[in-house]
């Protein structure tokens, strides 16, 4: 029985041969690959610059540093998404504040937003949910709204609660004339090796904020996040040893290895998205009768295929998931709302308050979606589950 697994890479480009030759080259750590990542990536996004680092995770808590959030903070963030949106607020000792979903939807609405805003509220943090991003515009207008006393110079710049997006599945998506990256006034991606771009694990950070220096914003990421060090090793090499520490940093560099797959990915990243929508367009077309399929937004980067099932009953959903796993074939939950697991629990989070998200998570199934994907292989996964929708009854 072959297997259809629920998204591994495509490695079809240059990727090997690039990493084979960070490898020859001797130097494996952050150094010129790296830079020439952040430079094509700052030109994907319509972006100035760009900070390559380990993890989307980093990425986002290295913002919330920059902000100077901390103690005493409020941040906003919607219930529905992955653990690590909410974790790294809980890093810098701010209060999360979690927000429902609307009916039916899985994105943070701006009047959620509007509604959760206090003179604490430093941040909000918008999650593009399956490659779909955020009505960033409304959610900008709401902070407007906010009584907010800046703490630093780049909160006075921004002038307002920083919008900021978990952009972990929008890498290339655009709304309206804005791609992914302009939209938020900063934003962080995920090249985790499920994401539609990979460096097997990494990350990165770009932002779109008026009046502020780029170069300056740039230099301050790169302090905070190798141990506030004023020479890379590439630098050390160059230029001499002798270094200062001008703050207690973190230590979430992106390696050259890592951004040598980056750069073979950019290269079929365009064909790569292609793929995506020929994809997503025949699941919808031969899913219609059976669920609801999630309607990505014509310029979505269709990270996932969500579908919403005809009944709101968790324990029949997990049933179809293991149906579907007997015939080889991998499904996933996109998520698991933070209120329901135990870290949230503890914090005082009620899944009761949040029941938007909790139904929305009671009848999601998401379906593999993959560039190596074929045509026939959809069709299975289409039939799969069409047949343990009927065998769980």
């Amino acid at each position: 029985m072959k297997k259809i697994p629920f998204s591994p890479p495509d490695l079809r480009g240059r990727e090997t041969e690039l990493v084979e030759e960070v490898l020859r080259s001797g130097w494996i750590t952050t150094g010129p690959m790296t830079a020439l990542l952040e430079e094509k990536l700052a030109n994907l996004c319509g972006t100035k610059r760009t900070i390559c680092l380990s993890s989307a995770t980093a990425a986002l808590e290295m913002t919330l540093h920059l902000l100077e959030i901390g103690p005493g903070d409020e941040v906003i963030t919607t219930a529905y998404t992955y653990s690590a949106t909410a974790a790294v607020i809980c890093h810098t000792g701010a209060r999360p504040v979690l927000v429902d979903t609307p009916p039916g939807e899985y994105h943070l609405s701006a009047d959620a937003v509007k509604n959760a805003l206090t003179p604490l509220t430093k941040a909000v943090i918008a999650v593009d949910i399956g490659g779909d991003l955020c009505d960033y515009l409304a959610i900008r207008t709401a902070c407007e709204t906010a009584n907010f006393k800046p703490r630093n110079k780049l909160q006075e710049a921004i002038g307002r609660p920083a919008v900021i997006a978990d952009a972990a599945h929008s890498l290339g998506a655009y709304r309206n004339d804005k791609k992914s990256g302009q939209c938020a006034d900063l934003s962080a991606f995920s090249f985790h090796a499920v994401k539609n771009l990979t460096t097997a694990e990494g990350g990165a950070l770009t932002w779109h904020i008026p009046d502020v220096d780029d170069n300056d914003l740039y230099r301050s990421l790169s302090l905070l996040s190798l141990h506030g060090q004023t020479k890379t090793a590439r630098e050390k090499e160059k230029g001499g040893w002798r270094y200062d520490i001008l703050i207690p940093g973190y230590k979430c560099n992106m390696t050259d290895i890592a951004a040598a797959i980056g750069l073979g990915q950019l290269e079929h990243f365009p064909n790569m998205l292609v793929r995506r929508r020929q994809l997503d367009s025949l699941y919808g077309r031969l899913l219609d009768a059976a669920v609801t399929p999630y309607r990505h937004s014509i310029g979505s980067s269709r990270h996932l295929y969500m579908v919403r099932l005809p009944f709101d009953d968790e324990a029949r959903r997990d049933k179809i998931m293991e149906l579907m796993k007997e015939v080889g074939v991998s499904a996933n939950v996109h998520y698991l709302p933070l209120p329901a697991l135990t870290a949230y629990r503890n914090m005082g989070f009620d899944p009761s308050d949040f029941p938007n998200a909790m139904e929305s998570y009671r009848r999601e199934i998401t379906l593999p979606m993959y560039t190596l994907m074929t045509d026939e292989e959809v069709h299975k996964v289409c039939v799969s589950l069409r047949e343990a929708l009927e065998a769980s009854h």
